[in-house]
């Protein structure tokens, strides 16, 4: 197989530079002792989608205003919104409601045709992720439509990759160690419902150690650790902990090899592990 590491893909430099200054601006905001989110946010969703409109009250206030203009300007504001991690009943309110306009303002920016553009899209949610996430380590990169529950719950390494459309669902924690890799679509849990009772719910801390690939539309569950240089399969569902440098593949997840890259005690462990599940 040929190496194709990525290439790198410049704008003209007035661009970039203006883009810089309007993040930097942006994380100034954030930053500032006393910020209102929640006003932040509702005033960038304005300009994003509303650019022809100055002022947010003065146009809600305004007779010639129509009913469903009046709603969808409400809606920029997250506090006309709610969000469904709001209605789970182990949410801490006074710490989802810091994050939740900073939740509030991620999807909205993914949704608007600014959220098309890598460039600025992977520096806009990095700034937001340094204010949500309980930890973020450095050169972060979430591409569009990623979505959290809680967002407080997650603990980022260093050169985490997170691909388009992935769901992490930090209820019960996320820690993902450095240079993880999430593909597309691939769904990361962190809580369990009983088969008996729906509203019988367990949360369970879920970690993928460093160097971790979970491919494309993988699932891994509440409570698995997916160890160092492991890999869940495409559409493969880990149940159960993944063995570092182990390839896991199907439903539910099982190895089907170790890695080349591997250190001897990898195979050591896959030697015990079928010794000690052999039927007597």
């Amino acid at each position: 197989m040929a190496l194709l590491p990525l290439r790198s893909v410049r704008l003209p430099t007035a661009t970039e530079q203006f883009y810089d200054g309007w993040l930097a601006d942006l994380e100034a905001q954030l930053a500032a002792p006393e910020a209102d989110w929640y006003r932040v946010t509702r005033e960038l969703l304005l300009q994003i989608y509303h650019p022809e409109l100055r002022d947010y009250d003065a146009s809600l206030q305004n007779p010639a205003t129509t009913d469903t203009t009046r709603v969808t300007l409400l809606s920029l504001d997250p506090r006309n919104a709610t969000l469904e991690p709001e209605y789970y009943a182990e949410v801490d309110p006074v710490r989802f409601a810091r994050v939740k306009p900073l939740l509030w303002l991620w999807q909205g920016f993914d949704r608007s045709p600014l959220g098309h553009n890598v460039h600025l899209g992977i520096r806009f949610r990095r700034v937001l992720a340094q204010h949500i996430f309980a930890r973020v380590g450095r050169n972060f990169k979430a591409f569009q439509f990623v979505e959290f529950s809680f967002g407080y719950n997650m603990e980022v390494g260093d050169d985490v990759v997170v691909h388009r459309n992935v769901l992490l669902d930090d209820r019960g924690g996320i820690v993902l160690g450095n240079r993880v890799s999430i593909s597309d679509y691939a769904n990361i849990y962190s809580h369990t419902h009983s088969i008996v009772d729906q509203k019988d719910v367990t949360n369970a801390r879920t970690h993928l150690e460093d160097d971790v690939r979970i491919t494309y539309h993988a699932t891994v569950l509440a409570g698995v650790q997916v160890g160092r240089n492991a890999m869940v399969g495409a559409n493969a569902v880990a149940t159960k902990d993944v063995r570092p440098y182990h390839v896991n593949v199907g439903i539910p997840a099982k190895s089907i090899r170790v890695k080349p890259n591997a250190p001897p005690e990898a195979y050591v462990s896959e030697r015990v592990s079928r010794r000690d599940h052999r039927e007597p």
